[in-house]
């Protein structure tokens, strides 16, 4: 097998699984409309195949190693970075190879999945980790005795398929349910695409039974997996709505710069390249400055307010491509506009035409570069990114003094390379990253590796509650340490509620599900199920209120009906008289309420 040969496989592997990402999406061991590892798994392959589009090569290694970087930038959810991981240990093995044998590639698949179990804390079997390493095991049997590379990845595809069929045997929630992983599903997809470029056969979608069982991987936690259409980009916008609170004129740096560059040896005098001094070249030219170097190939994004000084120095380096330049005033106007609405959108015009026209005439003339170490740039000794989905939510995460908020959208799990650009963007020491979703711990923690400048921590939040509840717990005076201790136990004391719709009839934990009934989800464990959305959320409120507590909030989500939450309001006061209760405006989709005890 040499580079063209995979190049093929995995755009064959790509395809296979686009076609069938929706079917992946569908099938949750939870009946919530949220179920995405296949949109993760697709997004993430996609990430991977474009950039080995930009550099192919016939050399495997070479190939092999663009996918790989291209997986780990792009890695979203669990499951999209289990993915990223099985191919990195691939890369990894076969780096220096042209071309390699039976016994080459069976060993690179099995170090790949060496790399994924290591990439997670507490592997699960059962997952698409057993479905993975079940197959390398077997392409490593097989390479033993046979030389057909073809006949390797054909025998490893069938023990994929056989592992898949097991996992219900492994993890007793899907047996109750009566289904197998997706997240291994996806792989068994991928797989196929290899067999089928192999064999020299077209691809075409397999026939399977209608009624054949899935679930996805880490579906029990029921907010990690969502439901998005593939083409659907990641909606990353700061602080979004809170971001109308900034004056136009306080953006120092107006212009969003982003390319890639490609080292050139001819332009560094065989010079070996320096990521720190190119870092620290060009943080002179701007903030939220982002450089991660990858080999012969540079990403570079920062805010700047002369693109192209920054462009010129870069082509010192070597040659430029995937250029974006976005002016953040004029976005930032637009959102103004958006926010006064018709009455107050000739005013912010007016003032920001005023604020562009200064800045026209400034870039006019010579661009001034700021001092690195101006004193008034200083880094703070902390800050914070958070995730949210719900612009409710996400103004209260700002309200607490998070920096910088991903969001997901909908049903999106932002990317390791969002995660990363958005440490980049806040200028503090030490950074604390709250995923408040499980999905996203692991694509958090991946991130924490690409970011050399600062202290990057992760705090496992997999709830909006824990993470509302860790920001609330972090001290300024105290140390990293401390702080880290006193949120991690916050989120320990916090009880985490949702109230969604059902999407299928279902059995579990000796709850009839049927479809269209409103679902009551307490710390990942389905406690209610009724037609009557107020009877479910009682009941959901009253398993979370067993082991008391002293304060519930209803954090009220996009489709909220003002008379169910007055009911509830109601409801917990006259029952709970001790448990003083909260409303906030989440906003968030699908979930009707989020709700959180004390």
């Amino acid at each position: 097998m040499n580079g063209h040969d995979f190049i093929r496989m995995v755009e064959a592997g790509a395809h296979r699984l686009t076609t069938n990402a929706e079917r992946v999406n569908a099938l949750n061991v939870f009946p919530v409309p949220d179920g995405d590892t296949g949109t993760n798994m697709n997004l993430t392959l996609t990430s991977g195949v474009e950039e080995l589009r930009r550099r192919p090569s016939d050399h495997l290694g070479k190939a092999a190693e663009a996918l790989a970087k291209g997986l780990l930038m792009g890695a979203r959810g669990n499951s999209g970075v289990i993915l990223s991981q099985l191919f990195r240990g691939f890369a990894k093995a076969v780096s220096d190879l042209p071309s390699a044998n039976a016994q080459q590639v069976a060993a690179a698949f099995q170090n790949g999945v060496d790399m994924a179990y290591k990439a997670v804390v507490k592997p699960v079997e059962g997952t698409i980790l057993t479905v993975a390493k079940e197959a390398a095991r077997q392409g490593v049997q097989t390479a033993k005795r046979q030389p057909d590379v073809a006949v390797v990845i054909a025998e490893l595809l069938d023990k994929a398929k056989e592992a898949l069929a097991k996992t219900p045997d492994m993890l007793p929630v899907l047996k109750q349910v009566g289904v197998v992983d997706s997240g291994g599903q996806g792989l068994v997809y991928i797989y196929e695409g290899f067999v089928s470029v192999l064999d020299m056969e077209e691809e075409a979608p397999a026939e399977e039974p209608a009624d054949m069982p899935y679930v996805a991987f880490g579906a029990v936690q029921p907010l990690e997996e969502t439901l998005e259409p593939a083409a659907t980009p990641l909606d990353f916008t700061g602080h979004e709505r809170v971001q109308a609170k900034l004056a136009t004129e306080d953006i120092e740096f107006g212009y969003c710069t982003e390319f890639m560059v490609t080292l050139n040896p001819g332009k560094l005098n065989g010079r070996k390249f320096d990521e720190a001094m190119f870092r620290e070249e060009l943080s002179a030219f701007g903030d939220s400055l982002l450089v991660v170097a990858d080999d012969d190939l540079v990403k570079v994004h920062i805010h700047a307010e002369f693109p192209g000084s920054v462009m010129n120095l870069a082509q010192n380096y070597g040659d430029l491509s995937r250029i974006k330049i976005e002016n953040m005033r004029d976005q930032h106007t637009h959102l103004l506009m958006e926010e006064a609405g018709p009455s107050g959108a000739v005013a912010a015009l007016a003032k920001a035409t005023h604020l562009l026209d200064a800045a026209r005439e400034l870039e006019l003339g010579e661009p001034s570069v700021p001092a690195a170490n101006d004193p008034s740039r200083q880094l703070k000794p902390y800050g914070f990114v958070a995730v949210s989905a719900g612009e409710g939510i996400s103004g209260i995460f700002g309200s607490l003094g998070v920096d910088r908020i991903l969001h997901g959208g909908q049903t999106m799990n932002p990317s390791t390379e969002d995660i990363v650009r958005a440490v980049s963007e806040v200028e503090a020491r030490t950074v604390f990253v709250l995923p408040n979703n499980s999905n996203i711990i692991l694509a958090a923690q991946q991130a924490v590796e690409l970011v050399e400048d600062k202290q990057v921590v992760v705090i496992p939040s997999k709830s909006i509650p824990q993470g509302i509840a860790a920001v609330i717990a972090f001290q300024e005076e105290a140390a990293p340490e401390e702080n880290i201790g006193e949120m991690e136990q916050a989120l320990q004391q916090v009880q985490a509620g949702q109230i969604t719709h059902a999407v299928r009839d279902t059995q579990m934990d000796g709850i009839d599900i049927k479809e269209g009934d409103y679902i009551g989800i307490h710390n990942g464990r389905i406690v209610s199920s009724a037609p009557d959305l107020v009877d479910s959320c009682k009941k959901l409120i009253d398993s979370m209120l067993d082991a008391g507590a002293e304060i519930v909030t209803l954090y009220t989500g996009a489709d909220a009906v003002q008379e169910q939450t007055e009911e509830l309001v109601g409801y917990v006061e006259q029952t709970y008289q001790e448990v003083e209760v909260e409303v906030q405006d989440g906003g968030q989709p699908l979930y009707y309420y989020i709700i959180s005890a004390e």
